[in-house]
């Protein structure tokens, strides 16, 4: 499934009746999108993945997939290719793959943009206060995680660290507060 995708709810006529799926959009369509996001070695080795996933948790967002793992140099190389002539690029991939990573696929309103928003900026020195990297880093080189920086590159970067088995759909009971 695409990381962006149109929600349509039916809902029953009549005064008075509202669908439980409904209560967040208030319209009769929204745009609902999926993110990447890869808790890097540094927050791993640092103990903030359940501090991470609270904050997604927290600001609405669902937990579609999650995975624990040593990503392969493949993959990594896979993911970072936009950068592969930069300076930095070999020493990103020994880094990426110096220890496990948490990646997972979250979902919600304008989660893209919003998840960028909570990791602050790829420099932490420029990172405010209450965002990831404002709060727990303070070297660029060592910034604890990645998010999409487009609908376009999270459906890319779903779709190379996770295959569609691995997407739980469900209804989080929590929606129709959110």
């Amino acid at each position: 499934m695409p990381s962006r995708f149109l929600l349509w709810l039916h809902l029953p006529a009549g005064p008075g009746i509202q669908s439980p799926f409904f209560s967040s959009c208030r319209m009769m369509a929204s745009i609902c999108e999926r993110t990447f996001i890869a808790i890097k070695p540094d927050g791993v080795q640092r103990g903030l993945v359940g501090e991470i996933i609270k904050r997604f948790e927290q600001k609405g967002f669902k937990l579609v997939a999650m995975k624990f793992m040593h990503a392969s140099e493949d993959l990594l190389k896979e993911h970072y290719i936009d950068l592969k002539d930069q300076p930095f690029y070999a020493g990103l991939i020994k880094y990426m793959h110096s220890g496990p990573v948490v990646a997972m696929v979250w979902e919600g309103l304008n989660v893209v943009k919003t998840g960028r928003v909570m990791l602050g900026e790829t420099n932490p020195a420029d990172s405010k206060p209450g965002t990831i990297r404002g709060d727990f880093c303070v070297q660029v080189g060592r910034n604890i995680i990645h998010g999409s920086d487009s609908v376009e590159s999270a459906e890319t970067e779903i779709n190379l660290w996770f295959t569609p088995e691995e997407l739980v759909e469900y209804t989080s009971c929590a929606h129709q507060w959110i």
